[in-house]
């Protein structure tokens, strides 16, 4: 997996933590750091990736409430909901990094930590959105 992979990674997984337990995203991401070793590239990356989704969380999840069409934010899966806060955090307010790799990658976290419909789901709304 790429560095720029396991950045995104490692800031879904914060940001899960974040939404779960209320904690503060700087101590889930030292939490997410303390579970491996990770070159200073891959820990910036996925700082940056998690603290600017953070800051930007309401802005986010009215994007989200806009798009998911029946979804509320509360009924979707954490997994789901923190995917979707990243992708939307990249394609919204990070620039350089082409909206399909954005949504690949938020496509490959969740086949690998969603349910068995949340690719569909995200690459739906990112989809959706990266046509705006």
């Amino acid at each position: 997996m790429g560095k720029r992979s396991t950045a995104r990674r490692l800031a879904m997984q914060a940001l899960f933590q974040s939404d779960l337990s209320g904690y503060d995203i700087d101590k889930t991401l030292k939490d997410t750091f303390d579970t491996g070793e990770f070159i200073d590239d891959t820990k910036s990356f996925s700082t940056e990736l998690a603290k600017g989704t953070w800051d930007h969380k309401d802005e986010i999840d009215k994007t989200i409430s806009a798009q998911a069409v029946d979804w509320s934010l509360e009924r979707m899966g954490v997994v789901d909901r923190n995917i979707l806060r990243l992708g939307i955090f990249e394609l919204k307010y990070q620039k350089g990094t082409p909206a399909s790799v954005i949504i690949n990658e938020a496509v490959e976290l969740a086949k690998k930590f969603g349910s068995d419909d949340s690719a569909k789901f995200i690459n739906g709304i990112l989809g959706a959105l990266a046509k705006k």
